[in-house]
């Protein structure tokens, strides 16, 4: 049953795993993705993460200054580049290719934001993947099917077998730091289910 909260919650992001983890979590809130441009001349994944998510966040409190927002970003950086979402199918085997065998970072950033209060938590979290060394014709499987996920692949996908160990936060993969979260949203008066 999900936490009634004092506030109204709007979560800046259309990621459908992050709706469900907020409502397995045991929130109650309302989706409104920000069309923020994510464009950034930032370099450090943990800056570039951070600043993305305040971005969609600010964006979406400027039109609901009544609520708490929540916004996130995420990427994946391997071999000290970025890897983003893949802007087709072709970039996604490219990245899938990269990917194999890798082991890389996943970072997270999230922001609240409290226009009543005027406070604001801006925070990221960081996790290892090491990924299986897959033959050709599973990697053939995976070219294409994850065209939304940073890296092109999705860690919480059962029929996905890429990913071999998370080291550290698994819903940092994901894309919401849960311990990092509680921790936060507890300082704005919100506490999510155990």
């Amino acid at each position: 049953m999900p936490v009634r909260n004092k506030r109204k919650i709007v979560l800046a992001s259309a990621s459908p795993r992050r709706i469900e983890l907020l409502k397995e979590w045991g929130l109650h809130f309302e989706v409104l993705p920000s069309n923020a441009s994510e464009k950034t001349n930032l370099t450090r994944p943990s800056y570039i993460v951070k600043s993305l998510s305040y971005k969609k966040g600010l964006d979406i409190a400027k039109k609901r200054p009544e609520a708490l927002v929540i916004s996130a970003d995420t990427i994946v950086f391997l071999n000290g580049k970025i890897v983003g979402k893949p802007k087709n199918k072709k970039e996604s085997e490219k990245i899938i290719r990269e990917l194999n065998g890798s082991l890389h970072k996943v970072y997270s950033g999230v922001s609240i934001i409290d226009n009543i209060s005027g406070k604001s938590s801006v925070f990221y979290d960081a996790a290892s993947v090491k990924m299986r060394k897959l033959s050709e014709e599973a990697l053939k499987k995976l070219f294409g099917k994850h065209m939304d996920k940073a890296g092109a692949y999705a860690v919480q996908d059962s029929g996905d077998a890429f990913a071999k160990k998370v080291y550290g936060d698994y819903y940092t993969v994901v894309g919401l730091p849960r311990i990092k979260l509680a921790r936060e949203l507890k300082k704005f008066g919100v506490n999510l289910k155990k």
